[in-house]
């Protein structure tokens, strides 16, 4: 008899039925002191043990923060450490990454904000000729004034906050290094509690289309979808613990985030991004 689509493919290997945190817990428990993430223009390299603590610390924050399963977070940046970090956080606490392209002007990030819902948005300060602390303050006015994750925007009802990933953002803005120290408002036992109650058919992540013909289409992903693309794109090429695989396509489309760091993930790979 015909069976659901989402379970044929590929016969010669099983399909993962994994949520994408107890996929990369695993790779963490089998290869934790070999080197899983080096990022050449940051100077920062993680072995697999040292990022599963960074991504840890990094879930039970976003949990302070008032971050529910299912709620969206926005990442508008350019590839560094802190992009694969949220990546495989916001997924260990059951919530749904934004990509959202660093290239966008207000107009269109706007779009994506309002489109999606995003409840905290994760920005750089600055890339090439965008600023992006500029653009922000200008389609949310009202972040100086309201208190961290209380934010009431016209513009953007469903945004509570925005954290930015530069050492000393302006008023309002959350810096991406006081976020760690919000973790220890949530205890361990919650946090694991968090991570046993997700399925891996839920969803994980929202990508954009180009929108070439209209307007841009979220694509929603889940943990089940996204996680497999990677690990098969990893059989084809045969990854394993020894292969190092350098990504300089950028992170916020399928091909970055997941057929490179999903592959890696899966199969233990190094994952490097170059300057």
């Amino acid at each position: 008899m015909p069976q659901p689509s989402y379970t044929r493919g590929r016969q010669d290997h099983p399909l993962l039925t994994l949520t994408i945190g107890q996929a990369f817990d695993a790779t963490v428990a089998r290869h934790g002191e070999r080197e899983a993430l080096v990022v050449c223009h940051q100077g920062l390299r993680y072995s697999w043990r040292e990022l599963a603590a960074e991504v840890d610390v990094q879930a039970r924050a976003l949990m302070a923060l008032g971050v529910e399963v299912g709620e969206r977070v926005g990442i508008w940046a350019p590839n560094c450490a802190e992009w694969c970090i949220l990546q495989l956080a916001t997924a260990k606490v059951g919530a749904i990454l934004v990509n959202i392209n660093p290239a966008y002007r207000v107009g269109e990030l706007e779009y994506v904000l309002r489109q999606s819902g995003c409840r905290w948005l994760v920005c750089a300060g600055a890339f090439k000729t965008s600023d992006y602390h500029a653009m922000v303050q200008e389609l949310v006015p009202e972040l100086a004034i309201h208190a961290l994750g209380e934010l009431a925007s016209e513009r953007l009802p469903d945004l509570r906050g925005v954290i930015s990933l530069a050492a000393e953002p302006p008023s309002g803005f959350l810096p991406w290094a006081a976020l760690a120290g919000r973790a220890g408002a949530v205890d361990v036992d919650a946090y694991q509690a968090r991570q046993q109650g997700l399925q891996f058919d839920q969803p994980v992540n929202i990508q954009y289309t180009s929108g070439t013909t209209g307007a841009p289409k979220g694509a929603t992903l889940s943990h089940y979808n996204i996680l497999n693309n990677g690990y098969m794109v990893g059989q084809s090429l045969d990854l394993t613990e020894r292969d190092r695989m350098v990504i300089p396509v950028p992170l916020y489309h399928c091909f970055g985030m997941v057929m490179a760091n999903l592959g890696c993930i899966t199969h233990g790979s190094t994952m490097i991004y170059p300057n």
